[in-house]
């Protein structure tokens, strides 16, 4: 029982796909056959994040390619890696970095697509496998080390980490499945995806830069997988992709259902967004199934990213 009135129904359009030439069908990989049953997928797309000439940056996980998508929807292949990308994000100073699966930590360089390892191992030990990444607004990265943890090992970290000086920052070891994350627009709070749980943590972040009182913030139902990416908007209104779905669901700063933004496609996994567009008011959602960028018109601005402060 919900003690809430259903939100608003808000229906994509598919702003682009990913073009025949570039799909991999009927290609095996060693991601698919533990992340997807042994089925065969030619592209799986996920970390959108736009840059400041308004050209749309994804990823494609099980092949270690990144995508850059232009603001007439024409895809251009930045890089192929031996890596599986799962979140990417660009620094003020244009620099991209990727939240590796294999890797950890890399910058990718757009102009060559060469990709350096920044951080893959904690005190000698390595990571379970980073998800995603978001930027505050003093440049410190904020990270999920989700690997396969879950309700069984609820062991997934978010880390905090300063890229000059190298200084790294463990803020939360017991999390079931840490994906997607985004400050709040004061960066009092630390908002995390937990995917297995089907739920989003509220982490408070103290003065001296620990968090404390983690709780629930909204708890989700149904799916076929769970909440993923997260995203903001100005007002503090908090939207959250449930990957399996086939929907975004967004929520006030008091946890109030406002909209259901629903795939136009057909498509369930509703895996990642970003917000871009005319006033910042329109969101891209990656929907990984169907190689899909979907969009959908807001009412508020997105909080600006790292990228465009």
């Amino acid at each position: 029982m919900s003690l809430f009135a259903p939100p608003k129904d808000l229906i994509t359009e598919v702003f682009t796909e990913i073009p025949v030439e570039l799909r991999r069908e009927n290609t095996e990989s060693a991601w698919g056959r533990v992340n997807k049953f042994g089925k065969t997928v030619h592209s799986f797309l996920e970390g959108p994040s736009f840059d400041r000439e308004g050209n749309l940056y994804v990823v494609d996980i099980p092949f270690g390619r990144v995508f850059r998508i232009d603001p007439l929807g024409r895809w251009t292949q930045v890089a192929e890696y031996d890596g599986w990308p799962n979140g990417l994000k660009i620094h003020r100073d244009g620099r991209i970095f990727i939240t590796d699966y294999r890797k950890g930590i890399v910058e990718l360089d757009p102009a060559t697509g060469v990709v350096t390892e920044i951080l893959s191992h904690v005190k000698t030990e390595g990571l379970k496998g980073v998800n995603d990444m978001v930027f505050a607004a003093n440049g410190d990265m904020y990270f999920t080390d989700q690997g396969q943890t879950g309700l069984h090992d609820p062991t997934g970290r978010v880390y905090r980490y300063n890229l000059d000086s190298g200084k790294l920052d463990l803020l939360i070891n017991t999390v079931p499945s840490p994906n997607g994350l985004v400050l709040n627009p004061e960066e009092t709070i630390l908002y995390v995806a937990v995917t297995r749980a089907n739920a989003v943590w509220r982490l408070p972040i103290m003065q001296d830069g620990t968090v404390s009182k983690v709780g629930l913030f909204v708890q989700l139902q149904g799916s076929l997988g769970g909440p993923d990416g997260l995203a903001m908007d100005v007002e503090g209104n908090l939207t959250v992709c449930q990957a399996g779905m086939g929907s975004a669901w967004q929520f006030s700063h008091l946890g109030e259902p406002r909209w259901r933004i629903r795939s136009c496609t057909g498509g369930l996994t509703t895996t990642n967004l970003a917000y871009g567009g005319p006033d910042n008011r329109q969101l891209f959602i990656t929907e990984s199934d169907t190689g899909t960028i979907l969009r959908a018109d807001l009412d508020v601005a997105g909080q600006p990213m790292y990228s465009h402060m």
